[in-house]
């Protein structure tokens, strides 16, 4: 009889054909061995669920949830979480456009198995051609959770990566009615910090997991339109009262809003067209920060030196600074 705990590994997916067969073999190819797969197809309309029932006829470990509706991919995402058996304990993400190496599951359990206070285990990623989810001291498989959340805030290292990278403690996923907040893009890391105030952060010092940057993804759009920053400020609102001083907050609040007024600059002088603009003055004003066109305008004015060489990049600026101009004043 296998003793292992058994861990749900959950992969939401529309329209993943293109790179979902490599994904679910990264599963099939774990060294562990007690798991249960669960693929929830989100009324996808290629070959996504044809591929998923094929790998289910053939293996019983895994099964296919077909959504009757589409729905947001973070309400997909809480649909397969509400999947899991109840006699998991471990619950772990693999996005349809990712995988994860052989030794994933079995490194990320070994550390929370050691660790009973874990809730969260990371570890290295490969981030498309790059290593990220570092700077935790090495060799430390633990840190504790409200420390490492702390730190984040005040700009330490960011090892939650995407949901790939991590694996949850089952019943801190069930105690949740809906364990990401549909209200919030980056509910992965939300859900992060809600986890780590009452349990710590173990971490796997091994590249475990690989992340792919598709063009046309959900991760790559957030970062055209860089919702990561009125993210960090939607973050510091919920959870800098949790684990910062007033005065740290202030602090931090004033840091991002300088670099995300730095982002605008760029962006008017890259000519960015109204949906972008509206996104983002929305953001600001449902934050409580206000949009300042004039703070706009004033950063972006320090940009022009960079741009003299380039007559013909100068005359859009003065187009678009102008235009700009009589139309806020505010």
């Amino acid at each position: 009889m296998n003793t292992q705990p058994l861990v749900s590994v959950l992969t939401p997916v529309y329209n993943g054909e293109r790179h979902l067969v490599e994904c679910i073999d990264s599963v099939l190819a774990q060294t562990y061995e007690r798991w249960e797969y669960i693929i929830v197809d989100n009324c996808s309309t290629d070959r996504s669920r044809e591929i998923a029932e094929r790998y289910a006829e053939k293996d019983s470990r895994i099964r296919v949830h077909a959504n009757d509706t589409f729905v947001n991919v973070i309400r997909n995402h809480n649909i397969a979480f509400r999947q899991m058996s109840p006699d998991s304990a471990y619950c772990k993400v693999v996005q349809a456009d990712d995988w994860i190496f052989p030794e994933c599951l079995e490194r990320m359990v070994a550390v929370a198995e050691a660790h009973p206070t874990v809730g969260i285990v990371g570890a290295y990623r490969l981030d498309a051609t790059r290593v990220g989810c570092d700077g935790l001291p090495y060799p430390s498989p633990i840190t504790p959770g409200r420390e490492h959340c702390r730190a984040t805030l005040l700009g330490g290292p960011g090892v939650f990566g995407s949901p790939t990278s991590v694996l949850f403690r089952a019943d801190l996923v069930r105690s949740r009615e809906t364990f990401f907040d549909e209200s919030d893009i980056h509910a992965d890391t939300a859900a992060c910090f809600d986890v780590l105030q009452s349990s710590d952060l173990g971490f796997v010092h091994q590249v475990l997991t690989f992340t792919r940057r598709p063009e046309d993804s959900q991760t790559s759009l957030e970062e055209e339109r860089n919702s990561y920053l009125p993210g960090a400020l939607r973050q510091l609102a919920r959870f800098g009262p949790v684990y910062l001083t007033e005065s740290e907050r202030a602090l931090v609040a004033t840091t991002v809003l300088r670099e995300y007024y730095r982002f605008l600059a760029r962006s008017l002088i890259e000519g960015r067209g109204r949906e972008f603009w509206a996104y983002h003055r929305q953001e600001l004003e449902s934050l409580g920060y206000g949009f300042s066109w004039m703070r706009v305008l004033r950063m972006a004015l320090g940009y022009v030196p960079k741009a003299l060489s380039r007559p013909g990049d100068v005359k859009r600026l003065v187009g678009r600074l102008g235009r700009r101009g009589r139309g806020h004043a505010s």
